[in-house]
């Protein structure tokens, strides 16, 4: 049998991602994984954050050393 023609297969639509809202801080610590690496520091000034490991880290609030 003789096909005159290439058979194609139809084509599906694909379905528009819904953007979530998010903010630039977490949309940021996805694209690097900070979740993973990530420790929760508390100052001394009474600021609780959540930073990457590392030996030292600063204190977004007051700016103090968080030594390891």
């Amino acid at each position: 049998m003789h096909v005159a023609r290439p058979l194609t297969l139809p084509r599906r639509k694909a379905r528009p991602r819904k953007r979530v809202a998010t903010s630039l801080s977490r949309e940021r610590n996805q694209r690097a994984n900070v979740s993973q690496d990530a420790a929760l520091y508390s100052c001394s000034c009474g600021y609780v954050f959540k930073a990457a490991v590392t030996t030292s880290v600063g204190c977004p609030h007051c700016g103090t050393d968080q030594a390891w």
